[in-house]
């Protein structure tokens, strides 16, 4: 295997990772001189903030998600290539992935971040992770399955597990997803469950601090904390999980709660590349930046999103908050500095405008904040809506999510909730096993590049 993308005259500009940085910078390279490439290990785009309403079997997965070559079709000098990095060498500027290696003129680390179980190999192996389409899907499976199994039963033990759903985080995915299912109980387990009391059901939310939403103001997180005390959502502050085992969810005050639900949304990391600098890697497992976004001591090297670690911004010496307004406006200027740079022209450093944050907590609840400009209920319901239908791709995507939205509001009948495991060919099993087992970097460092051989 190999990235069969040939060189030109032109200088290559490599991107690892299409979220939201990642691919408003591929967007806004369109006429710029560069051949650029996109690496990532999904053939798609994904809009992480609406991943909940997969895992709650509210919308299908394809709504939220859209092909990389659908985005760019007819686009020259532009090459996607479905892979994983794998090592990177500066050095050489080259990078290593799943299919083979690449060199570059300029890279960008845009990969995003990964679920962090904070070293907890236990918790990580059997907890239930939201932070992409696939584990979203997953998740549902699970949740559809355990009610049907709680029918069947034999114990009540078991069905209480079952019905148990524990999730683990509060922040905005973690209010979320339980603001979800705390509606799911109420609208929909006494329509497809007649014979099981929805009372059975009960949603925990832990938080090992002392408030949800902690990237919020204080009134915001005590706004969406009445939301779901209200909703029927038990919610534990300054509750620490330490293990699960045995089917429940062991805290750090010796208490437990029986669960084979457990939904771990409680932080991220960012992602890593086993053969990059420790000096270079901050808080978070974050790279560290300049005002440019360029990695430290690396001149062609850059990060943006929520991969990287900027603190000379003077409003945010601390780091960017990792949302996606960061990562698009990170991505855009960067476009703008790379073309500048081969100009000869200074680059511009990087400087956050906020835009405002939200979370919904449920139907005509949610909370938002616009610079000092704070609002909670059924307005900032109504504007949380507005601004992620804006933001979603594609024309079909925003009809499809806004049909279901309109629909759901009134009557709560979905016909997604399919319990449907993915069965892979065997051709593709054994790409697999390929991929895994080799283009590690070691045993082919020595090798050539493709326009070396040429």
């Amino acid at each position: 295997m190999s990235f069969n993308v040939e060189r030109n005259e032109k200088k290559r500009i490599v991107i690892v990772g299409g979220g939201f940085g990642g691919l408003k910078l591929a967007n806004k390279l369109k006429n710029s001189g560069f051949q650029v490439v996109l690496v990532d290990k999904n053939n798609y785009h994904q809009f992480p903030p609406l991943i909940y309403q997969v895992a709650s079997a509210g919308m299908e997965p394809s709504s939220i998600s859209f092909p990389f070559r659908k985005i760019f079709q007819r686009r020259k000098d532009f090459y996607f290539r479905m892979a994983e990095v794998r090592a990177i060498f500066p050095e050489k500027n080259m990078i290593q992935t799943s299919i083979g290696k690449i060199d570059y003129d300029y890279l960008v680390l845009a990969a995003g971040t990964t679920t962090n179980f904070f070293g907890n190999k236990q918790i990580e192996e059997e907890s239930m992770p939201m932070k992409n389409v696939s584990e979203a899907m997953g998740l549902r499976n699970a949740l559809l399955a355990n009610l049907e199994r709680a029918l069947t039963c034999s114990t009540k033990i078991e069905q209480q597990e079952l019905l148990n759903i524990v999730v683990v985080g509060g922040g905005a995915t973690g209010v979320e997803v339980a603001g979800v299912l705390s509606e799911m109980k109420r609208f929909v387990l006494p329509v497809d469950y007649p014979d099981m009391p929805a009372s059975l059901m009960h949603i925990y939310l832990i938080e090992a601090g002392p408030r949800l939403l902690a990237g919020l103001s204080e009134e915001s997180s005590k706004h969406a904390e009445q939301f779901l005390r209200e909703m029927g959502v038990n919610i534990l502050l300054n509750k620490k999980v330490m293990d699960y085992r045995d089917h429940k969810v062991m805290l750090e005050d010796g208490s437990e709660i029986a669960t084979r639900t457990f939904i771990w949304v409680s932080g991220v990391t960012g992602v890593s590349f086993g053969n990059l600098d420790k000096a270079v890697i901050g808080r978070g497992g974050r790279i560290k930046v300049d005002e440019f976004n360029r990695v430290e001591s690396m001149d062609n090297v850059f990060a943006i999103g929520d991969q990287c670690l900027q603190v000379a911004d003077k409003d945010y010496s601390s780091g960017h908050p990792q949302l996606a307004q960061v990562a698009i406006q990170q991505g855009e200027l960067l476009a703008k500095n790379l073309i500048r740079l081969e100009k000869g022209k200074k680059m511009k450093p990087f400087h956050y405008r906020n835009l405002g944050s939200m979370a919904t907590v449920g139907r005509n609840k949610a909370v938002a904040e616009f610079s000092k400009v704070k609002m909670h209920g059924w307005f900032a319901w109504v504007m949380w809506l507005v601004v992620h239908l804006r933001s979603i791709l594609g024309v079909r995507n925003k009809v499809v999510v806004l049909l279901n939205w309109v629909w759901n509001y009134f009557t709560y009948d979905q016909s997604m909730r399919m319990i449907i495991y993915a069965r892979k060919a065997k051709e593709v099993r054994e790409r697999e096993i390929i991929e895994a087992t080799t283009h590690w970097g070691e045993e082919s460092n020595d090798e050539p590049l493709e326009q070396d051989k040429a």
